[in-house]
């Protein structure tokens, strides 16, 4: 007997994206696009509506984020098999949606047969990671983590506040404010304000 095509799900606000995984997807006698949407609702209606073999999800979406709708989906079925697709690849965007359930996650500079081909591995029941990312998330796992305490303080520098500000901001007083500076500044290990803000860009724990 012919085994049965992988039925994928695609989600991505950008149309060109979509079209271009749906003309993938019919190079691949394997594989079959159900349905694809633009947001995190819809990957979620359209999850609950075809439970595709695979999901594909961009994180950027309007709205719901594709990070909720991932955790959403993984709550309806904790079996659900997410390939995160994005542009994205800040450290911590890649660790919060393995966090949420994803099986894995790919930048969108991938091509269309290793596309496929994770797809298939995804399915098969693997967890596929590129050696550059599994490279990057032992080495945040080797930093220190931030409290939520001191990711809002962290998000208040990126704003410019100082000190002072910072402790009436969060109604605490100066002294703390400037031990939480202190830590953050430690546990991201570098030396300024400036430095920080920077670093905690470059790992997605903040947005500028």
């Amino acid at each position: 007997m012919t085994a049965l095509p992988i039925r994928v799900v695609s989600i991505d606000d950008h149309p060109l994206v979509r079209e271009g995984i749906e003309s993938m997807i019919r190079w691949h006698t394997d594989l079959q696009l159900v349905a694809s949407g633009a947001t995190g609702e819809q990957a979620i209606e359209l999850f609950h509506r075809f439970k595709p073999d695979v999901t594909l999800m961009d994180l950027h979406l309007p709205r719901m984020s594709g990070l909720d709708a991932v955790r959403a989906i993984r709550q309806v079925d904790s079996g659900a098999r997410v390939i995160v697709l994005t542009m994205y690849e800040r450290d911590e965007d890649i660790f919060r949606a393995l966090q949420a359930g994803a099986s894995t996650y790919l930048i969108k500079d991938v091509t269309c047969d290793e596309l496929a081909q994770v797809i298939r591995r995804v399915h098969a029941g693997e967890r596929p990671l590129s050696p550059d990312l599994r490279r990057r998330l032992d080495e945040r796992f080797d930093e220190s983590e931030l409290t939520p305490r001191e990711l809002e303080v962290l998000k208040l520098m990126a704003d410019g506040l100082t000190n002072t500000a910072i402790a009436a901001a969060l109604r605490i007083s100066q002294e703390t404010a400037k031990m939480h500076v202190h830590h953050v500044l430690s546990k991201l290990r570098v030396a300024n304000r400036s430095a920080a803000v920077s670093a905690a860009a470059r790992r997605g724990l903040i947005h500028l």
